[in-house]
């Protein structure tokens, strides 16, 4: 026999909450009244037009009690967020006591546990949502979306810095924490160390969280006996945060050791626009342009043909990536910023492989004495992003460098001869070198430091993305996608709408 809640359920409509007012209620017309014409709550509220929330609406179950009006609550993030408000208990309290909220979702008051289930579950419509933004934009010829510049900057995890265990610190808490939920703590009278919960339901949750942390740090030792010996560290200096275990472990720009996450951005060169967005675990930016290059088009429906990154994005595999996808790649070459310094010289300048004629004919190079550089082996050297770039090794003949008047100024071992490493993606690279010299590029890369790098200066000091405010790397996302949505539906808000034409509905 079918329940009755089950036949509501495949006939029903999705029913919703009445808002406490309308736009005839005296409350919110005085609201409206005094909130200004270009306040930050009237930009969102405009801009929201251009999203589909059926989705959205469909995710209720019709039976129950009636929800909030996911819409209200949609508006309600949305001008949280862009004012760096990331906690849903905060979202709470502050529709009960900020009037541009009240006059937005018509005076709802949600409560912790609604917010909190609401931020849950808008997860999975905003890679749509802003995929919309976007397209919107494109609708009033606001962008094109086919140039971006890349960059990543970390923001600190939702974990102390302070508690970081390995492998016998992390047992230990485990088996206090099982003696505890199995009830054999209750016979010691030895008050609960600081770090456990007080409830039974609490000590469960963190038993859950120490078994990820004990997985993470296998996958650690299995990264660390993989390393040289010279460069593998002990196994008790390998740590883990037990409350994210996710989160990667490093310095951040303030040179502070803790648990981040590492934020990646794509921006509209053409406009202020984001077209594109991650949360990776882990401290640099090595191996990301791959994943963010797939997230652009599967994700955001994004084509790229022109991308500024700087030198830490720039490798051989990734150059042949953007090559095969028709991107054209704009970044230095194994440059930064202390290597554009002039450093004192202290010894004396040797022959770098620049000073060397490569010979494709003969597949040798040649050394500024005239002697050939023949092939030698190779290897295949594995990349951060799962790409496998292919090296060529060359070497002169120890006979020839020891009697080279130039072997002071080109190795410093000629009996051992001067070698070469070649990469597979080589006439690739010297193509990025002769773009990046020409000054129509230089003028374009100049647009980076326009674009991405002060995107970030706003997330961090204008909407106070020094932390998030969820744990794990879901979450993380969850908080940068909303945070993206929010940013570009103001900006939308703040452009002229488009001229309509033969082929536009309105």
């Amino acid at each position: 026999m079918v329940s009755r809640r089950r036949r509501l359920g495949k006939y029903a409509k999705v029913r919703f909450a009445e808002p406490p007012w309308s736009e005839q209620h005296p409350r919110w017309i005085h609201l409206d009244k005094d909130l200004p014409a270009h306040h930050l709550a009237r930009q969102i509220v405009s801009a929201m037009r251009h999203l589909d929330l059926t989705p959205l609406m469909q995710s209720y179950s019709p039976g129950g009690t009636p929800a909030i009006r996911p819409d209200l609550m949609l508006r309600l993030v949305l001008i949280e967020m862009q004012q760096g408000r990331y906690r849903p208990s905060q979202w709470c309290r502050d529709a009960r006591e900020h009037t541009p909220l009240m006059w937005a979702a018509f005076g709802i008051r949600p409560s912790r546990s609604v917010c909190y289930e609401f931020a849950d579950r808008v997860e999975p419509f905003l890679d749509e949502w802003n995929r919309q933004s976007v397209g919107a934009a494109r609708a009033i010829g606001l962008t094109t979306a086919t140039r971006g510049a890349q960059d990543g900057s970390t923001v600190a995890a939702n974990a102390s810095r302070h508690r970081l265990l390995n492998t016998a610190q992390l047992e230990k808490r485990q088996e206090t924490l099982r003696q505890n939920c199995d009830g054999l703590g209750e016979r010691h009278t030895a008050p609960a160390p600081a770090w456990m919960a007080a409830s039974r339901t609490g000590q469960r949750e963190q038993l859950d969280r120490l078994q990820k942390a004990q997985e993470r740090l296998k996958q650690l030792h299995a990264v660390n006996e993989r390393q040289p010996l010279k460069r593998r560290r002990s196994p008790e200096k390998i740590v883990v945060s037990p409350s994210d275990p996710e989160a990667a472990l490093s310095r951040d720009k303030l040179k502070v050791f803790r648990p981040l996450y590492n934020v990646q951005l794509v921006r509209d060169l053409d406009s202020q626009l984001v077209l594109g967005y991650d949360v990776f675990a882990q401290s640099g930016d090595d191996g990301t342009l791959r994943p963010m290059l797939a997230a652009l088009r599967r994700r955001f429906g994004i084509e790229l043909d022109t991308l500024l990154a700087d030198s830490g994005y720039v490798t051989g595999c990734s150059i042949a990536l953007c090559e095969r996808q028709g991107v054209t790649l704009y970044g230095p070459w194994q440059e930064n910023d202390y290597t554009r310094r002039t450093p004192r010289q202290t010894t004396r300048r040797q022959f770098s492989k620049d000073d060397f004629t490569w010979l494709p004919a003969e597949n040798a190079y040649r050394c500024p004495a005239g002697r050939r550089l023949t092939p030698i082996g190779s290897e295949r050297r594995p990349q951060s992003d799962g790409a496998t770039n292919t090296v060529f090794r060359y070497r002169c003949l120890p006979a020839h460098c020891r009697l080279c008047p130039l072997r002071d100024e080109c190795t410093p071992n000629p009996d051992r001869g001067r070698s070469i490493r070649r990469s597979e993606h080589e006439d690739l690279i010297d193509e990025l070198k002769t773009r990046m010299a020409t000054e129509e590029a230089k003028a374009l890369y100049k647009l980076r430091r326009q674009t991405v790098e002060l995107g970030f200066a706003d997330l961090k000091e204008h909407r106070n993305l020094q932390r998030f405010s969820g744990r794990g790397v879901r979450r993380a996302r969850r908080q940068l996608g909303l945070t993206v949505l929010a940013h570009n539906l103001t900006v939308l808000s703040r452009s002229p709408p488009a001229e309509p034409g033969p082929a536009d509905p309105g």
